[in-house]
């Protein structure tokens, strides 16, 4: 059964006429690339949408090269059954270019709903739609005010987006509220380790960086991550690791599969290392803190802490809930 589509602003109906949706107070969304849009383009999410225009395809699973990271990466944090997830309506709410809508459309017989905050919905589409058409929908909305009934979904999950938005626990309760009584919520999230996880070169340069212009500081890293690959390497190769957090580059070895050729690597750095610099939010948090935004916001945590997604020493820290009431 379809999803019921309503103003997130006042929970009417909305029914599409043309390229538009509409409801009984004459509020209009518009439709384009045929995607709801209930958004202004210009938002606190413009860096992800250059991000992922410029990044399309660089996190989607080359399975012709037997890399299949974002895979196992989805099904080690959700650990759902894929034969359970036929005909279940599945929330994605922060999709980027789709590495896990891809995942989701191809190994299981879901329906997904897939929202992102930014234009990178446009991208999630190309390279995504063809696959299932008939169970993929996008839509460009806030995670505050997501175009959906409360209680409408068996499942939701929200893989790196919580510490970009404005009010992390406010986007907790609004994912918990689309999900149906029993139904699970999975979110990842960057942690708060300890008092040094903030005294690194990210949190450091962040507010300079966050406010150059995204073109120059994508050739501003593309021109040096060369040098600060190598150096990464060399302090780990010497036993100086810890000093790696100085470096204004990614954690490289504690985020991606050695199985990635150089080429990927550099890509994959390049990507992460924008992602570090440049959004306008991040806000990471406390594993105990966000267990408790969730038991506070009725749900049942069922599980809380780190997740190994790969072969290698790659972690996610994953909290999976069940609504109670």
């Amino acid at each position: 059964m379809k999803i019921k589509i309503v103003n997130p602003r006042n929970n009417l109906p909305l029914i599409q006429r043309g390229s538009q949706l509409i409801d009984d107070d004459g509020s209009i969304f518009p439709i384009i690339d045929g995607i709801p849009r209930f958004v202004d383009p210009d938002n606190y999410a413009e860096s992800f949408q250059f991000q992922w225009e410029e990044f399309a395809t660089t996190q989607l699973d080359q399975k012709k090269q037997g890399q299949l990271f974002s895979k196992e990466r989805f099904f080690a944090e959700t650990l759902w059954n894929i034969n359970e997830l036929s005909n279940e309506n599945i929330l994605e709410v922060g999709s980027g270019a789709g590495r896990f809508t891809q995942v989701v459309l191809k190994h299981t017989l879901g329906n997904l709903y897939s929202v992102d905050y930014s234009g990178a919905v446009s991208e999630n589409k190309k390279n995504n739609y063809a696959i299932a058409p008939d169970r993929l929908h996008l839509f460009q909305a806030s995670i505050e005010e997501l175009p959906f009934a409360d209680e409408s979904f068996d499942k939701v999950f929200c893989f790196g987006v919580l510490q970009h938005t404005p009010d992390f626990e406010r986007s907790v309760k609004c994912l918990i509220n689309k999900v149906k009584v029993g139904g699970e919520v999975v979110v990842d999230f960057y942690p708060i380790n300890g008092w040094w996880t903030k005294i690194n070169a990210k949190y450091i340069l962040r507010p300079i960086t966050k406010k150059i212009p995204h073109q120059q500081l994508l050739t501003l890293i593309e021109k040096n991550v060369d040098w600060l690959i190598k150096a990464h390497f060399n302090l780990h190769h010497v036993g100086l690791g810890l000093l790696t957090r100085f470096l204004p580059v990614c954690d490289i070895r504690g985020t991606f599969p050695d199985a990635f050729n150089p080429q990927q690597l550099r890509e994959r750095v390049i990507l992460d290392t924008f992602d570090m610099f440049s959004p306008e939010h991040d806000h990471p948090q406390r594993l105990k803190t966000v267990v408790k935004m969730f038991e506070k916001h009725r749900a049942k945590v069922t599980f809380a802490g780190k997740v190994k997604t790969d072969d290698d020493e790659t972690f996610s820290t994953v909290v999976r809930a069940l609504r109670i009431s």
